[in-house]
């Protein structure tokens, strides 16, 4: 296998944990631990993005050698990997939850490919950590595989993210209760590799903060703006350095999370921890896609009680979360306005983005607020599709296909699920597509140039969570090519694929209430 360049700027400026034993403990004073990878029994690749070896400058015969499986499965290591878990904290479903950390993540190093960019290399499941808590530090193949596919679709939907490398079986098995029952089962292990310029998330600082390592917090925020924000390492006073790298926190976030209300992705647990600096779609655990459509749908069970991160919450949680991390890095700031103003752009910048990305799903060539504008159109738009049980996806894909001018409901019949529900709406959406059709109409565009602009924003294909349930059913069984087509397919969401319409089709009843194609917990 082809060599790989490291400069592992993390481990080389940041201050190490003094301790060098695998064994969890409370982390004082440091960024990280040195750990290495736990090794496996008989380490075998399973998947693997084409896209993210090309980006590391692998070709197809090195991922394909003995080698990348043993390096990429935890038991070996490439000349000039520091392994490492880093320390972080967070806030996980609204509380203050200590400390945190790597629990079962290990960063191999930052490579550096051949355009000079940096991509930090990561193995989830690689075996246990000093932040392991009472877990093994072991992933099993359903959530490994989960995770490999959503980092790739997302991707390719146009969403930043994280990326995916690698998919590597481990040879073992990983006892887990997926659904918190009583009843654990042995599991395929699996080995995720994910990719990323930088894994640090809001939890890296706040943990600093709550315990008043003011000078620690003060040089990983000055590192992080140096290496992942170089535009603005140029700013030579401090304060208005770090609130500028808040500001640009703030923009990201708020980009992404409108991302994710536009394909209708949830993230199932957005706890502090879970939000990248770099506003990434990071951390794929009990994430879900919204078939029918419902402002209140979570697919995680351990917040099916109180819902905080449901669908329609996700801009609200992004901006508390926010705040969360501007209390952290207040000490070093020591400003409260700028702070403030940054929070408050966070809102603007969601609710531009927000509407500009419906606009497009829309087709309308501009966006005309209020109750009686495009407002008022949008909300009575999302009402009507939850109360017909009408699929997300679809129904916005096939919009583009109905006549403005003459709409019908024939365009979207294979939207709806229930035809008891399409019979209780089916009057009002006629109303509404007339309605929405005058508009169309009235900003003259030919067609063929609004029906492209819609299809650009609206997949057809998105990795559902049935798809991705029957994915891991053939992987469990030793079969991977359900996920190779699967992966095929959405690499390409936005394009009709004659011969591939099934991966198109909504939700079958039969995974209604089916676990891993309804709701998932956090067991992986």
């Amino acid at each position: 296998m082809r060599a790989l360049r490291f400069d592992n700027r993390f481990v080389r400026e940041l201050p190490a944990d003094p301790e060098a034993e695998n064994h969890v403990r409370p982390v004082h004073g440091a960024c990280y631990s040195r750990v290495m990878p736990t090794p496996v029994r008989a380490p075998r690749l399973l998947a693997w993005s084409r896209e993210v070896a090309h980006i590391l400058g692998l070709e197809e015969a090195d991922v394909r050698s003995a080698e990348f499986a043993r390096v990429f499965g935890g038991n070996g290591l490439l000349p000039g990997m520091e392994p490492y878990a880093a320390c972080y904290g967070g806030h996980q479903f609204g509380n203050w939850a200590g400390q945190l950390g790597d629990g079962r993540a290990i960063t191999l190093g930052e490579s550096i490919n051949a355009r000079g960019e940096r991509w930090e290399l990561q193995l989830k499941g690689a075996g246990p950590t000093p932040y392991s808590r009472f877990a093994d530090g072991r992933a099993v193949l359903r959530s490994s595989l989960r995770e490999f596919l959503c980092s790739e679709a997302m991707h390719h939907l146009g969403v930043p993210t994280t990326r995916a490398l690698s998919l590597v079986g481990t040879g073992e098995t990983v006892v887990r209760d997926m659904l918190y029952d009583g009843n654990p089962r042995p599991e395929p292990g699996a080995v995720v590799c994910r990719v990323a310029p930088s894994f640090i998330r809001f939890g890296n600082f706040e943990i600093f903060a709550s315990r008043g390592e003011e000078a620690l917090l003060e040089r990983l925020i000055d590192f992080t703006i140096a290496r992942d924000f170089p535009e603005l390492a140029a700013e030579p006073d401090a304060a208005a350095r770090r609130i500028r790298w808040f500001d640009e926190v703030c923009r990201r976030t708020a980009v992404l999370v409108a991302h994710w209300m536009r394909v209708g992705f949830v993230h199932g647990v957005m706890n502090t921890d879970n939000m990248s600096i770099l506003g990434l779609t990071i951390d794929y655990g009990p994430y879900g896609w919204v078939d029918d459509f419902d402002p209140d749908w979570t697919p995680n069970t351990t917040d099916a009680g109180g819902r905080r991160y449901r669908f329609g919450n996700q801009p609200f949680i992004a901006h508390w979360n926010l705040w969360q991390l501007a209390n952290a890095i207040y000490p070093v700031v020591r400003e409260v306005e700028p702070l403030e103003r940054a929070l408050a752009a966070y809102a603007d910048v969601h609710d531009s983005s927000y509407r500009d990305m419906m606009r497009a799903k829309l087709g309308l060539a501009e966006w005309r607020g209020g109750e009686e504008g495009d407002d008022g159109l949008l909300e009575r738009l999302h009402r009507l599709l939850a109360a017909g049980e009408v699929d997300m996806s679809l129904f916005f894909r096939r919009l583009a296909d109905v006549d403005p001018a003459a709409p019908t409901l024939e365009p979207l019949a294979e939207a709806f699920y229930d035809p008891t529900r399409r019979a209780a709406v089916e009057a009002e959406l006629l109303a509404w597509l007339r309605a929405h059709g005058a508009r169309v109409l009235g900003d003259g565009r030919l067609a063929a140039a609004r029906r492209a602009e819609m299809n650009r924003v609206n997949p057809l294909y998105v990795p559902r969570n049935y798809l991705a349930q029957q994915a891991i059913d053939a992987a469990e069984g030793g079969d991977m090519s359900e996920l190779e087509a699967l992966l095929e397919v959405l690499r390409r969401p936005y394009d009709e694929q004659p011969g591939r319409e099934r991966f198109a089709a909504r939700r079958p009843d039969w995974a209604r209430d089916r676990p891993g194609c309804s709701m998932l917990s956090c067991s992986s």
